[in-house]
Formats: C-alpha cells, structure tokens, sequence
C-alpha cells in the first residue's frame, strides 16, 4: 500500500499501517478519524515532505504514534495532545530549539538508531517537555549527554554511543532521574563522580557495562539499589567503595571482568553485607571462593562460574551461625573444582539442593 485510503468512522480507536509502502500523507487523510487516540506509522517510507502540510492537525485525541522506521530527517509537526513518540530508526540528524514545540503532554520519547551527536541537539530543544518522564537515545552519535535535559526525567537510556565523558552540566537539577543506561560506550572511572553526579538523589538503577573501567567507580550516587558492571576490565574494587550508599545495593553485577582474589577484599564490600541479594562474579580470574562471600545477610543468588575456582574452603559459602538463610542458588560450573575436596558443610545454608550446579 503506498497511500492511505480514505476511512470515516468516529468511533475508530486505533490505525496500524505498519510495514506497508506509504509515501506521503494527504492533507486530509486523517479527516475521518478525529477520535483516534493510537496511530502507527512504523516501517513506510514516510519523508519530511510528507508531513509537510501538517496531515496530523485534526487529530486531536492522539496519544501514541509510532513513525519508526521511516526516512526522516527531523521532527515533523505533531499533536500537542501526545503523551508518547516513537521516531526510532529515521535520519534524524538534528533537534531545533523548536521541534517539540506545543508537546506539553508527552511522556515518553524514543529517538533510537538515529544519527544525532550532542552538538546537533539544541540546549532549548526539550525545554516544552515539561513532564517528559522516559528518553531513549540509544545508538546514535553522542560523545556525551546532551544540554538541556528534562528535569522530570526518570529514565534516560544512551546505550551505544561513543560516549567517553560525562561532564557536570547535563545531568544538572535531574533530580527525579531513576534509571540511567550509559553501557556500551567508552566510559573509564575518572569520567564519573563529579558533584553533579552524587547530587542525583534518587537513581536507583545505573547500567555501565561494557564499557572501559578499570576499577569500580567511586562516589557513586548514594541511593543506588542496582549497578551493573559487567564486560569491563575491572581487576579490583576499592575498599570502602559502596559504605555511604543507603539503603545499599541489592544487585552488584560484575560478570565478564578481570577480577581476581588479589583485586577483592572484605573491605571492597562494607555497606553491601546487609542489603545485597545478587552478586554476580561468574567470567572472572577468581582462583577460590573469596572468603567475605559468607558475611552476606540476605544473599539468594551468587554466581561464581567460568572462573579458575580449585577451593572451597570450610563454611566457604555458609556462615555456621547463619540461621535465616535467604541463599537459593549458587553457581560454580565450568571451574577446575574437585568435588571430593568440597567440605560437606561448604553450602548447607542453601535453601534447596537443587539450587547449588556444579
């Protein structure tokens, strides 16, 4: 279909025209449709000159649109009453001080698989979103983040950029930020921890796998509850690293890096005893189970597989005076572990058997 056919129904809902071979858009395409509330354009061939005569004005309803997929190269002109975006996956290549003009109500906005870099986007250019709660920028051309982001964000996704610094300014009055996906750049630990950074008072989960650390960053912001490090090149974690977060880590993923025995302490882990529920170190240099494994309160799953483990050692897993135990699964294939060597008391705080794979 390379048009779209004239429809008259008031009481039409929703229009899928995914996937098809739409060129352009009539001015009064939408005419018999003023009661939509969800349009999805996605996968067409849909440019900026077939928005050029403003096709979506009479719908005022709108709330979803979808136009990812298509050839576009900026934002076209859009309904004030819309509350989520998709454009992922177009050419858009620049975001004007005026392109979300009038977007009073939108939520959520998803500008994936473009080609925008941060001296392409406006600082003015989010400045309408007033209430934007989840931007998705994901695998584009970023450097670092953009100016000018949404104070009421709670969710900001950049995964796979080249992002390689994370100055001060951007993230500055986020306070609301819960969630931050930066993996898959080219981040190192000196990149981060600036005043602004520790400053986001209510980030609860941050995503910086693969990336580049050499070493667990510190100053991470305090009510940090997940951190996912997996596919660096981590070979140690400070002492003292998690202690001022509150009320502490309940996810420490460390999968896929260089960590031996000589990188970890029991100090590395001060802060975490008590919140921690998963720890994952599977992938790593490990040569035994490291010893503070057995000071974890409300551990349930810890993974130690596809190390170099030859030694358990006596309660190595289990403290004997830990009686509530909340351990129900631990890992340790693939490791050079002889089995007859295991002492017998090594896991009996798991809660079931077949929670232990060796």
């Amino acid at each position: 279909m390379t048009h779209l056919p004239i429809i008259h129904s008031l009481e039409a809902a929703k229009l899928d025209m995914a996937e098809n071979d739409i060129r352009g858009l009539e001015p009064q395409a939408f005419y018999g449709l003023p009661n939509m509330d969800t349009l999805d354009l996605s996968k067409n061939q849909l440019d900026d000159e077939s928005f050029s005569q403003n096709p979506l004005s009479n719908l005022t309803f709108l709330k979803k649109l979808n136009l990812d997929g298509n050839q576009l190269t900026r934002i076209p002109a859009l309904p004030a009453s819309l509350t989520e975006l998709k454009i992922n996956d177009n050419k858009l290549s620049t975001l004007s001080p005026s392109c979300f003009k009038g977007l009073t109500n939108l939520l959520n906005l998803e500008l994936r698989e473009n080609i925008l870099h941060e001296d392409s986007v406006s600082p003015l250019a989010f400045r309408p979103l007033k209430g934007l709660l989840i931007l998705r920028l994901d695998n584009n051309r970023f450097r670092s983040l953009p100016l000018g982001l949404p104070h009421s964000l709670q969710e900001l996704s950049m995964n796979e950029n080249q992002i390689e610094q994370l100055p001060e300014e951007p993230l500055r009055g986020c306070v609301h930020l819960k969630v931050l996906d930066l993996s898959h750049n080219l981040l190192h630990e000196q990149d981060i921890g600036h005043p602004d950074w520790t400053r986001l008072k209510s980030l609860e989960a941050l995503d910086l796998s693969y990336n580049q650390f050499a070493s667990v960053p510190m100053n991470l912001p305090r009510p940090l509850q997940k951190l996912n490090l997996q596919n660096n090149s981590i070979r140690h974690i400070n002492a003292f690293t998690f202690r001022h977060l509150r009320p502490g880590l309940q996810s420490l993923r460390l999968s896929h890096n260089a960590l031996s025995n000589e990188g970890l302490e029991r100090a590395s882990f001060v802060g975490t005893y008590r919140s921690l529920g998963e720890l994952l170190l599977d992938n790593n240099h490990l040569g035994e189970v490291p010893r503070y494994v057995r000071q974890f309160k409300n551990l349930q799953v810890l993974r130690l597989d596809n190390n170099q483990i030859r030694l358990v050692r006596q309660w190595g897993v289990c403290h004997p005076r830990n009686s509530g135990s909340t351990l129900a699964s631990v890992h340790l294939e693939n490791n050079p572990l002889e089995m007859e060597k295991i002492p017998p008391n090594a896991f009996s705080c798991l809660i079931h058997a077949k929670g232990l794979v060796l």
